[in-house]
């Protein structure tokens, strides 16, 4: 929502600070993304780790 608001209101001013702001929410959104693609990369990595532990304690038990 913000990000249409600057964008919107740069297209109508033209003021570069309006734009600027733009582009950190961009690269803030961005960020935040790339964020969120490695947490899923490490819960995916955690969630691998305890299947094969529990693969490991399962066949000791046995």
């Amino acid at each position: 929502m913000i990000k249409k608001i600057a964008w919107d209101t740069f297209k109508n001013t033209g003021d570069i600070n309006t734009f600027m702001e733009f582009k950190q929410i961009q690269d803030i959104e961005n960020n935040i993304k790339e964020i969120q693609e490695i947490q899923q990369i490490t819960n995916m990595n955690l969630e691998n780790e305890n299947i094969e532990n529990n693969i490991e304690n399962k066949g000791r038990k046995e």
